[in-house]
């Protein structure tokens, strides 16, 4: 039998990138609050700091008790950009959308049940959606969730029925959101029908958002793209007349740019 790549793990680089991910959330953490977030002795912290500073992925703000991310992690990304063809295909589209909706524009795609965010670009407006590069966010609350669990197909959405939604894993973001299982699944149901999602002031209040799925050449569902803002801009009905037929127009431009007919039918389930 074949054994799970955890049995090879290596202790040490786990507690380091865990520190890393923690350095992820937040501007800048220090030893202690490192230490009660990982369960380590500060001592450990410590040294797992010294290593990675002195290899330039962690750095000591001016307040030298706090560290943050350096730049060799933000040349890290840009490699891991390089390497991925939706990336460099989606930059364009993102900043043409961006620009012409006038409102933030995310790519995202869908890991261990959550949305991370890939890519994002901000237009020239003083009142705006802000960035989420990096970010993870629960699907059942965000539009970009519902096309990346409705549009991926039937075997998905029970995937993640039996495992989050039987869990009890659908809190409430805000007082709108769906958290009655049954109610999710025929809402992503009509997701996959229709071709895109709205999130009105469900995964935040203020906040409104409507997404579109981005398949490849293999006719394969590959990341979701957003456009979002102020809820105040953006009500119900804006979202519907103006800002849908948008992502759904720049979902299918980059659809093309990576292979997909897009004159053909978006696969649904």
């Amino acid at each position: 039998m074949k054994r799970p790549k955890s049995d090879y793990a290596i202790q040490t680089v786990t507690n380091a990138l865990s520190l890393l991910d923690a350095l992820q959330s937040e501007d800048e953490l220090g030893v202690t609050e490192l230490s009660r977030r990982l369960g380590l002795h500060k001592n450990n912290v410590f040294r797992l700091l010294a290593t990675l500073e002195e290899r330039g992925y962690v750095e000591q703000t001016e307040n030298a008790d706090l560290y943050r991310l350096s730049l060799s992690c933000l040349e890290l990304g840009q490699a891991f950009v390089r390497g991925r063809d939706l990336l460099r295909e989606a930059q364009p589209v993102l900043a043409r959308l961006a620009r012409e909706a006038g409102e933030t524009v995310h790519l995202a795609v869908l890991q261990d049940f959550e949305v991370v965010h890939l890519a994002g670009e901000q237009p020239d407006q003083m009142l705006r959606a802000g960035l989420r590069i990096g970010r993870r966010l629960f699907p059942h609350c965000s539009a970009l969730g519902k096309v990346l669990l409705g549009c991926a197909g039937e075997g998905v959405r029970h995937a993640y029925d039996r495992e989050i939604v039987a869990g009890g894993g659908l809190t409430a973001a805000t007082p709108v959101t769906i958290v009655d299982g049954v109610k999710l699944q025929e809402h992503l149901r009509s997701v996959a029908s229709q071709g895109f999602a709205l999130d009105v002031e469900e995964c935040e209040a203020g906040l409104s958002c409507a997404a579109a799925p981005v398949y490849d050449g293999a006719s394969r569902l590959v990341a979701a793209l957003s456009i979002s803002g102020p809820a105040v801009r953006l009500d119900p009905e804006t979202l519907l007349r103006t800002i849908v037929p948008r992502v759904v127009a720049g979902a299918e431009h980059l659809s093309a740019r990576l292979g997909f007919p897009v004159a053909a039918a978006s696969p649904v389930a």
